[in-house]
């Protein structure tokens, strides 16, 4: 009895063991109890790159996806923000570029001539991002590098072929490695025009997207595989848990591969490894999640936007804060122009939140939400959201320009352990009122990138933190968009 005792206690031993180091199911209850990758949760800030075919002509109207060209000028529709008759790119085109020029035709155009990837990556490092994504097929299936797939139109459709005759995945990824920065890669499921999405879907999904999808991934290796374009299928539909179950048991990324849950029109913050929200504001998820957007309402470079489109350097800042308060990550997009040089404002842009990173990143990697993500002022909190795409100009009017009888974000929280970081937009002289908080015995509170140390005590649930004389110090104007408080002991 002792000795079967002992076999059956072993067998079960081995049983479990052999079942959490087995091979994931193709089911989303295996492939959703798969952890993401730790990294990707304590990184924050990531650079999402638009880029292809579409940086030609770059063009569509303000409030629109720039980088949907070919659909909204075959299609003759437009959707954004604004009212919009629907002939707008069509018309431009036909104005531009002659009723007989063809989308394709803007290929050999697509040149980059002037892509340089160490400097790309150097103003990523320098902005303080800790991971990059590239598109390297969008919706028009153009490939950013040579897949045997993109050519089964009948003609050359990538990146080596026809237009740069580079392979930009690699040049990016390599470079952007090198700088210590994790790579991504963006890979859009469905092909707008493709000839076989169009009569038979399930031979595309199975003779093109499925062989192109496991080449992408053992080339280049990729850290992230943002998904997209998969809300014309169900996930059953598009084989994607089979296309998981490969990529996480056979792939070479196995076990490191990051993915997010946009695997059907069943799986957006259901299904998948992270979850996404898209210009949009003030998400909660029990899991990791991110943030997408562009600087203006475009991913793809848009010709059309002015300055007044795009987010202020402040904005910016404090759409990271508040996200990463609220436990996602802020991809924010830049959209390269055809020959491969980012435009002067959105390099302006990164490098202005390198700026404020630099001094106060100790607040925003490797967090965690406090118990309140946010200390609200009295008023109304919901504000109407009358757009389809969120500016992020939304966070001034939560924090410096309240509209009347509305709530105000006075202070944002992070944490690492027992210490505590205070975030606030707007210095008051004398001193700062973090409710329901109250700091230990042998707390130290100061300012990130200041050594003084600043005097505090508790009174009833509120801690009270005396400012100096001098609030502002010698911060440059980036560093003053928002001033971190840190104290070390919290109860």
């Amino acid at each position: 009895m002792k000795k079967f005792f002992i076999s059956f206690i072993l067998g079960f031993v081995l049983l479990n063991a052999s079942a959490q180091g087995g091979k994931l199911e193709p089911a989303w209850e295996s492939i959703d109890a798969r952890p993401v990758a730790p990294w990707f949760g304590q990184a924050k800030f990531g650079i999402f790159i638009h880029w292809g075919v579409y940086s030609v002509p770059a063009w569509s109207p303000k409030g629109t996806y720039a980088e949907w060209y070919q659909y909204w000028l075959q299609n003759k529709v437009v959707f954004g923000n604004g009212k919009f008759k629907g002939t707008e790119v069509y018309d431009y085109h036909i104005k531009t570029y002659g009723k007989d020029f063809t989308y394709y035709q803007f290929a050999p155009l697509f040149k980059a001539e002037l892509f340089d990837p160490d400097k790309w990556a150097e103003l990523f490092r320098a902005a303080g991002a800790k991971y990059v994504i590239l598109t390297s097929k969008h919706h028009d299936g153009y490939c950013l590098w040579d897949s045997a797939e993109a050519g089964d139109r009948g003609f050359p459709w990538n990146s080596v072929d026809v237009g740069p005759h580079r392979d930009l995945v690699d040049e990016l990824g390599k470079a952007v490695r090198k700088k210590g920065m994790k790579f991504g890669l963006y890979y859009s499921l469905y092909e707008w025009f493709h000839p076989l999405w169009i009569s038979d879907k399930e031979k595309y999904i199975t003779a093109h997207m499925f062989p192109q999808f496991k080449d992408l991934i053992t080339r280049y290796k990729p850290d992230i595989i943002w998904a997209d374009g998969e809300w014309d299928l169900t996930s059953q539909e598009w084989h994607t848990p089979e296309l998981l179950a490969w990529l996480f048991n056979e792939s070479p990324v196995a076990n490191s591969i990051v993915i997010n849950d946009r695997w059907g029109k069943d799986t957006r913050r259901k299904h998948g490894g992270y979850f996404t929200t898209e210009y949009e504001s003030s998400a909660e998820f029990d899991k990791p999640w991110e943030e997408c957007r562009g600087m203006g309402f475009s991913f793809g470079y848009n010709r059309a936007e002015d300055i007044d489109d795009y987010n202020s350097a402040q904005a910016l800042i404090l759409m990271l804060i508040d996200i990463v308060s609220h436990g996602g990550n802020l991809l924010l997009d830049i959209g390269p122009d055809r020959h491969g040089k980012i435009p002067v404002i959105m390099q302006e842009r990164l490098l202005q939140m390198g700026k404020w990173l630099k001094t106060n990143g100790e607040a925003i990697y490797g967090t965690s939400v406090w118990t309140t993500p946010v200390q609200w002022s009295e008023g109304k909190r919901e504000y109407e959201k009358n757009t389809h795409y969120l500016s992020g100009e939304y966070i001034l009017k939560q924090t410096l320009r309240p509209e009347p009888g509305h709530a105000r974000k006075e202070l944002f929280f992070t944490r690492k352990g027992q210490t505590l970081y205070v975030i606030t937009p707007l210095l008051k002289k004398n001193k700062l009122v973090v409710k329901n908080v109250n700091a230990a015995p042998g707390a130290q509170i100061s300012i990130l990138g200041q050594t003084e140390k600043l005097k505090w005590r508790n009174k009833s649930e509120n801690l009270i933190i005396y400012l100096p004389k001098n609030p502002h110090f010698n911060f440059s104007p980036e560093e003053k968009y928002a001033i971190v408080f840190k104290i070390t002991k919290v109860k």
